[in-house]
């Protein structure tokens, strides 16, 4: 097969689609000809050496992927040879085919072409992770997604619409503010502002019950203004830097906490795993994207050989959902 291959860690420009061996499931697992992967922030760290792979992961970029299973490993009987899947990745997906654990193969969501599908995993497991099964957003509370109009943010303000909570969304321009709203965010915010102050009006002074960040460092003193009592923030990423000072007695004022978690690094099975995620995802999360309340946001298509061109656009920045990335011989 083919996949994207890397001689060194940098820039894009060492990215290159070369042939490699296929993969061979292990007991439990199932191989999938990928027909379309996505590309997340956490491919661009790794492509740059930042980001580790987990222990026997594959060394392949790529968090997420949609095909058609092509081989089972023994023991798995939830799954059959042809169904068409989508998947959440530990690595490999920026290649034509992919074995994964069969507790992290999803069904493709009605309404949802298997192109799409490839950009949904990682989002919609990130998303449901965090804001439900870590921060208990309800119906009623005020919910704050720093970068509304990334891949993250525009899956979770319609995740938290659906929900029935109060939305607010940060976007750096107007058209991507009025995106924002477009999906259903209550409050769009520019975060060239100060995002607490201006939340604080739009709420009559309450602030965020929940607020999923990817910034880290950069945002966490605002972050924990922004908070309203008993608030939850939940920090994702760390674009904005990874060390800050935290001021304790915001928390302890206002009895908040804070939570950083990632998603790649968990185990496959277990209390905290993915194979519970993705459960959640498939018994929550799906209905909402087949009875239309929730509806994937794609940028742009690129075909997988030419990965590099887009991880170059993900980086020049303005990129509203997701970028997905089309096997060329699918």
């Amino acid at each position: 097969m083919y996949a994207i291959t890397m001689a060194e860690s940098g820039g894009p420009e060492n990215m290159s689609w070369s042939e490699v061996d296929d993969p061979q499931p292990k007991a439990g697992e199932v191989v999938i000809d990928v027909v379309a992967s996505a590309v997340n922030r956490a491919d661009l760290l790794q492509r740059e050496g930042n980001y580790p792979v987990p222990p026997g992961a594959s060394e392949i970029l790529g968090l997420e992927c949609a095909g058609r299973i092509s081989a089972l490993g023994e023991g798995v009987t939830t799954w059959k040879v042809g169904d068409e899947v989508c998947a959440l990745l530990a690595g490999g997906g920026y290649a034509q085919k992919v074995a994964v654990p069969s507790v992290q193969v999803l069904p493709v969501p009605g309404g949802v072409d298997l192109e799409t599908a490839g950009g949904l995993p990682e989002v919609a497991c990130t998303v449901w992770s965090n804001i439900v099964m870590a921060g208990h957003l309800s119906a009623g509370e005020t919910f704050l997604i720093q970068g509304g109009s990334s891949g993250i943010g525009t899956h979770a303000i319609q995740v938290a619409k659906a929900i029935g909570a109060r939305v607010a969304a940060t976007a750096g321009h107007a058209d991507r503010l009025q995106t924002c709203r477009d999906l259903g965010a209550d409050i769009a915010i520019d975060y060239h502002d100060d995002i607490a102050e201006e939340l604080k009006k739009a709420t009559d002074g309450h602030g965020a019950d929940v607020i999923l960040d990817n910034m880290g460092a950069k945002g966490l003193d605002n972050n924990l203004t922004a908070l309203a009592f008993d608030g939850r923030l939940l920090i994702i990423g760390m674009q904005g830097g990874v060390k800050a000072e935290i001021n304790l007695g915001k928390l302890l004022s206002k009895r908040t906490s804070v939570t950083a978690m990632g998603l790649r690094g968990r185990p496959v099975e277990g209390p905290n795993s993915k194979a519970r995620v993705v459960a959640e995802v498939r018994d929550n999360v799906w209905p909402m994207i087949a009875d239309g309340r929730v509806h994937p946001i794609t940028h742009e298509r690129f075909s997988m050989a030419d990965a590099a061109d887009a991880h170059r656009r993900l980086d020049e920045g303005g990129v509203v959902g997701k970028l997905l990335l089309v096997n060329p011989d699918a």
